[in-house]
């Protein structure tokens, strides 16, 4: 029965119909449908999670201002890893230079201050200020003066020979008046400043002149004839303006000339210092006179340094006594038979100084001359400056303290301030990490590196006692303006030396600045133990709070890295840490020395690199310190931006805004600087980081890319 039923049963029950073969069907597109459902679904939805989680483009104005400003100064058809100095930095005519925009913006900013109407107690310094600088931005009343306002000056300082009109004074008397009076130092420097040992306590410093003429150890007597024979029209220029003969104008010119030479022969460059050791000298004033007798010390030094009680045992501090014998041997020569020479000398030295304050004639001579000296030394020529700019740092330069709260108010914000120090945290604590791993320190430097960092205080933005409006305005009282603008600008030159000289004496509780808050360099004081990063540094391009913090840590965070470590440069030098491996820091020294010393430059010259590896190590320890703390700011926070249509990944634009801080034109580096070229302040620290070469991408073989790096930070 069973097999008869299996064999007859109708034929529905035994084979699909045509109706159960459609909803079979139906069922296997359904199940397709809700799985292609499923994936598209998944895949929207991790969409959107990698792309809110990956870098989105910052679409705030600061942004697309940075964005402007970047394709302005780079060019991106430069192949990054054979030359990011010109991927970064190169314009289609020269070379950008961050540092000077940025110096600028902030000086158009205190023009925007000091043209404002405003309305000031009478009397008070913010009221004497906006005098000043509308009086020197009045040329109609200073062309109507012309050289009669300089003529007395000249004459109260007994005259000048070449004008028939000369009091035959005592040399050290004139001396006084154009230290005390004029801080004008024809022979030497004298300032005051820290101790070189501690406790840093204040102390007169005697060091080398500042000359007026670019001359050279090492020049090529060519170049020497031209720049000297430029420097002689210059100075009879100068005399025929103020009524002098020619001819006398012409032979006390050209015995001027003739006393710059010879000073300048007698100074011995740093580098020779530093090697016989010494840098400086301590002696008493007494014991100077004795070794150069042509000064009167004591008399200078008390008529310029007026605040304090000087005695011959006061002990200063002689940065090239060499120098300072020879330099007297030659006033005393020169005064036994010339002494008409040195009083022109001193005349023309002033002149020259006091240019900026006189009438159009003597500063379109000065500008010649510059312009002339720039050529011969090789160096691109400067644009016309406006007349409002030099009206602006004259401004600044003699009434700091109160612009100072009116600049910050403007410029730098409690936000502002806030996140900047938020970053410089980030950057201290990366520092005092990756002083855990140095291979080279010893345990016991290494705890007492950690405790310096620790103990590091910071100012940022200007000096707290500078925005307390009651004190800056007390440092005014004795600024007298008028009657005309030179005296005005004397005035301001007096007050300001008062100023500087008051304030180091003073049991200050806080530092004593160095720049001012509009100011764009930052530096690490020894004798304080403090870092400063004046409000004028953290400003566009280098630093804003909308900001990607891919830039804000390759600028700011690499400027504030580099401060950092000069707190420890004594340890680099011969000697400095002898608990230290020795052989391995050494060896980590000489292998950046050779590694700067090999890198090209352009034109295809090289560099000597021993004269700036302090300032090299500074900077390829700033970077990777920068790197490491925008990493782990990465790892503890999500949500990164980066520049819209740049198309740089956040590390990319790390080392994009690095290299913007170095920005600069090749041929303005001055020949006192102790950093290397700005491409090799690029390409050096880029070369050492194998970060910058894999994401970049770089090739075996490529200029950024080399086979050794070292590891000294």
């Amino acid at each position: 029965m069973g097999t008869l039923w299996s064999q007859e049963r109708p034929p529905e029950e035994g084979q699909p119909t045509e109706r159960s073969r459609w909803w079979a069907s139906a069922r296997r597109l359904l199940t397709a449908v809700l799985l292609l459902s499923l994936l598209l679904g998944s895949s929207v939805l991790l969409f959107y999670i990698f792309r809110s989680c990956g870098p989105r483009p910052c679409e705030r104005t600061a942004c697309w201002h940075l964005l402007d400003y970047y394709l302005a100064s780079g060019n991106t058809s430069v192949p990054p890893c054979t030359d990011f100095f010109s991927f970064a930095c190169a314009e289609a005519k020269g070379t950008s230079n961050s540092s000077q925009a940025l110096a600028d913006e902030n000086k158009s900013r205190l023009r925007g201050i000091l043209e404002a109407p405003r309305s000031w107690p009478p009397e008070s310094g913010e009221e004497k200020a906006f005098q000043f600088y509308n009086s020197c931005l009045d040329t109609h009343a200073i062309e109507a003066a012309g050289a009669g306002p300089l003529r007395q000056v000249i004459e109260e300082l007994g005259g000048w020979p070449v004008s028939g009109n000369w009091t035959s004074l005592d040399f050290n008397r004139t001396l006084r008046l154009l230290m005390s009076q004029y801080d004008h130092f024809p022979f030497f420097r004298a300032y005051l400043g820290p101790h070189p040992t501690p406790p840093h306590t204040p102390i007169i410093q005697i060091d080398q002149p500042e000359f007026d003429v670019p001359l050279k150890q090492k020049q090529e007597q060519k170049i020497y004839a031209q720049i000297v024979r430029e420097y002689l029209t210059y100075l009879n220029q100068l005399g025929t303006l103020l009524g002098g003969d020619s001819g006398q104008v012409q032979e006390h010119a050209g015995l001027s000339i003739s006393i710059t030479s010879q000073l300048f022969q007698f100074l011995r460059p740093l580098g020779q210092q530093r090697a016989q050791e010494k840098l400086f000298q301590i002696v008493t004033i007494d014991q100077l006179q004795e070794m150069a007798p042509a000064i009167d010390w004591l008399s200078c030094l008390q008529a310029t340094f007026s605040q304090m009680s000087l005695s011959p045992s006061q002990t200063i501090v002689v940065h090239d006594l060499d120098y300072l014998k020879n330099m007297s041997q030659l006033v005393e020569k020169q005064l036994l038979s010339h002494s008409d020479f040195l009083q022109s000398h001193m005349i023309f030295g002033l002149v020259g100084t006091l240019s900026p304050a006189l009438d159009s004639k003597f500063q379109e001579a000065r500008r010649l001359l510059n312009q002339k000296l720039r050529e011969l030394t090789g160096q691109p020529p400067v644009p016309a400056r406006p007349r409002w700019m030099q009206c602006v740092e004259d401004t600044g330069a003699f009434f700091e303290p109160v612009l100072t709260a009116l600049f910050v108010r403007e410029a730098f914000s409690p936000s502002t301030q806030s996140a900047a120090m938020d970053l410089f945290t980030a950057i201290k604590d990366a520092l005092v990490t990756r002083l855990q791993s140095l291979p080279w320190m010893d345990e016991e430097t290494r705890k007492k590196a950690q405790d310096r960092v620790t103990q590091l205080r910071v100012e940022m933005g200007a000096p707290e006692w500078a925005m307390k409006p009651a004190l800056a305005r007390q440092e005014y009282s004795e600024v007298h303006l008028g009657p005309n603008f030179l005296q005005s600008f004397l005035s301001g030159v007096r007050s300001r030396r008062a100023r500087i000289t008051q304030s180091s004496l003073e049991p200050f509780p806080h530092h004593r600045w160095q720049v001012s808050p509009w100011g764009v360099k930052a530096y690490y004081s020894i004798s304080d133990h403090v870092v400063v990063f004046p409000a004028g540094l953290l400003q566009p391009p280098l630093f804003h709070p909308a900001y990607p913090r891919a830039v804000n840590f390759g600028a700011a965070g690499s400027i504030m890295a580099r401060e950092l470590l000069h707190i420890f440069d004594q340890l680099l030098l011969p000697g400095g840490c002898p608990a230290c491996d020795t052989q391995a820091l050494q060896g980590e020294l000489l292998c950046l020395e050779s590694h700067y010393a090999a890198s090209p430059l352009h034109g295809g010259t090289s560099f000597n690199g021993s004269q700036a590896l302090l300032e090299d190590a500074a900077d390829v320890g700033a970077l990777a310190l920068a790197l490491q703390a925008y990493n782990k700011r990465l790892v503890w926070r999500h949500g990164e931006t980066t520049l819209p249509n740049l198309d740089l990944t956040p590390q990319q634009l790390f080392f994009r805004s690095y290299a913007q801080v170095m920005c600069r034109e090749l041929s303005t580096q001055d020949s006192q600087d102790t950093h290397s070229p700005p491409t090799l302040r690029v390409h050096g620290p880029l070369s050492h980081t194998p970060a910058f070469a894999r994401h970049f991408h770089c090739p075996h073989g490529a200029p950024l890319k080399p086979s050794r790096r070292c590891q000294l930070w």
